[in-house]
C-alpha cells in the first residue's frame, strides 16, 4: 500500500466559468485513522452540477476556498479500522474529496452492500437516483394522468425523473440540449416529448408539447428554463426545486421575471425545495424499489465513467457544459 495520497486541490476561486487551470493535481502524504476513525480508500468520485455552486459560498456546506482539497462524495472501500461499526473491505459512500485516501470518523458512515456493478452505487442507488426519487414522489407527487416535465432531462437526476414518472403513469416531456440528447429521451428512455433548449423558443414549444399546462415540474437549472415551465403551469401544479445549474457556472444571473408572486397564487402552485439527505430516514426502501425497477427494465441506467484522478477537473468542466448522458463520476482506485 503506498504512502502517497494524490489529491486535486483546488488552487483558486474561479470569477466565472470554470476551468481545469483552477485546480492542482499534488501528492501529500497517505492519513493515519486516529480512535473511532477509518482509512478508506476512493474507488469512484461522484460529479454533480453542486461541485460548482460550493465554490460561490456557504450552501448545505462549507464553502471552499483556495488551496482546499476539491470536495466531493465518493464510493470509498474501508482499508483499516478503528472504529466497531466499520471493517476492511466495507463499502460507503463518503465525502472523501478527491483525493486517493482518506481517514474519516466512523460515526459519519453507513456501510452499503457491496451490488453489480459498482457503478450503480453511485448512479441509480445513490444520491442521483435517490434524488429524482424522493424530489418526484415526495414533493412533485405525481398522479396518473398528470404531465411532468423535467430539466437537464438526459443528465443523471433528469434520465430518472422521467422514467419514473413513467412508470407512475404520467405523460413525460424532458428539457435537454441539442437534437441528439433530444432523440436519446424518446427513443431510449421512453419520454413522451422532448424539447430542445437550444432550438429556439422554449415557453412556446413547452405550449406545444403540454397543451392543458404543466402538472409537475422537475427543474434542475432554474433561469430562462424554470421561467418557461413557470408559465405554463396548470393550476394547482407542484414544482420540485431541485437544483439551479444555469446560475453555477459564470456571471451572475439576471433578476428573477416580475409577477411571480401573482402567478403562484393565482394558479395555486406549490414549490417545494429540498436536498436528498431530508429523506434518508427512508432509504432504504426507495433503494429496494429503485432495484426492482431495474430488474424489470422498467429503469434504464445511463452512466458516463471517465478513468483517472487527474481527469477530475476536465470532468467537472464538462459536465457543467452538458457533455454527459447520465451520471458522471471518475474511476480513482
Amino acid at each position: 500500500m503506498t504512502d502517497a495520497n494524490r489529491q486535486i486541490v483546488l488552487a483558486e476561486l474561479p470569477q466565472d466559468k470554470l476551468a481545469a487551470s483552477h485546480f492542482r493535481l499534488t501528492s501529500a502524504a497517505r492519513p493515519a485513522p486516529a480512535e473511532g476513525e477509518v482509512l478508506v480508500k476512493t474507488l469512484y468520485v461522484s460529479l454533480d452540477a453542486a461541485n460548482r455552486a460550493w465554490m460561490q459560498g456557504a450552501t448545505y456546506r462549507s464553502a471552499l476556498k483556495a488551496g482546499d482539497v476539491m470536495a466531493g462524495g465518493a464510493l470509498a472501500e474501508v482499508v483499516e479500522s478503528r472504529a466497531a461499526n466499520l471493517a476492511p473491505g466495507d463499502l460507503v459512500f463518503a465525502d472523501t474529496g478527491w483525493q486517493e485516501w482518506a481517514a474519516l470518523p466512523a460515526r459519519h458512515l453507513t456501510k452499503i452492500p457491496r451490488l453489480d456493478p459498482l457503478t450503480h452505487l453511485i448512479s441509480v442507488y445513490g444520491v442521483a437516483g435517490l434524488t429524482a426519487y424522493y424530489g418526484l414522489l415526495e414533493c412533485g407527487r405525481p398522479k396518473a394522468g398528470d404531465t411532468v416535465v423535467v430539466s437537464a432531462a438526459a443528465g443523471s437526476v433528469g434520465a430518472i425523473v422521467g422514467q419514473i414518472a413513467k412508470i407512475k403513469g404520467a405523460r413525460t416531456v424532458g428539457i435537454a440540449g441539442g437534437a441528439a440528447k433530444c432523440a436519446l429521451l424518446k427513443s431510449e428512455l421512453g419520454f413522451d416529448e422532448a424539447v430542445d433548449y437550444k432550438a429556439g423558443d422554449v415557453r412556446r414549444a413547452l405550449r406545444a408539447a403540454c397543451p392543458d399546462g404543466i402538472n409537475v415540474y422537475f427543474d434542475n437549472v432554474g433561469g430562462d428554463i424554470f421561467e418557461a415551465c413557470l408559465f405554463n403551469m396548470a393550476e394547482h401544479g407542484r414544482i420540485a426545486c431541485c437544483g439551479a445549474l444555469s446560475q453555477y457556472d459564470g456571471a451572475a444571473p439576471r433578476a428573477g421575471p416580475r409577477g411571480v408572486p401573482g402567478l403562484i397564487v393565482t394558479k395555486r402552485l406549490t414549490l417545494t425545495g429540498f436536498i436528498v439527505s431530508d429523506f434518508y430516514a427512508t432509504r432504504d426502501q426507495a433503494v429496494a424499489e429503485l432495484q426492482g425497477w431495474v430488474a424489470s427494465g422498467q429503469l434504464k441506467v445511463h452512466e458516463d465513467v471517465i478513468d483517472g484522478l487527474e481527469n477530475l477537473p476536465g470532468a467537472l468542466v464538462g459536465l457543467l457544459a452538458g457533455e454527459n448522458v447520465g451520471k458522471r463520476m471518475v474511476k480513482v482506485g
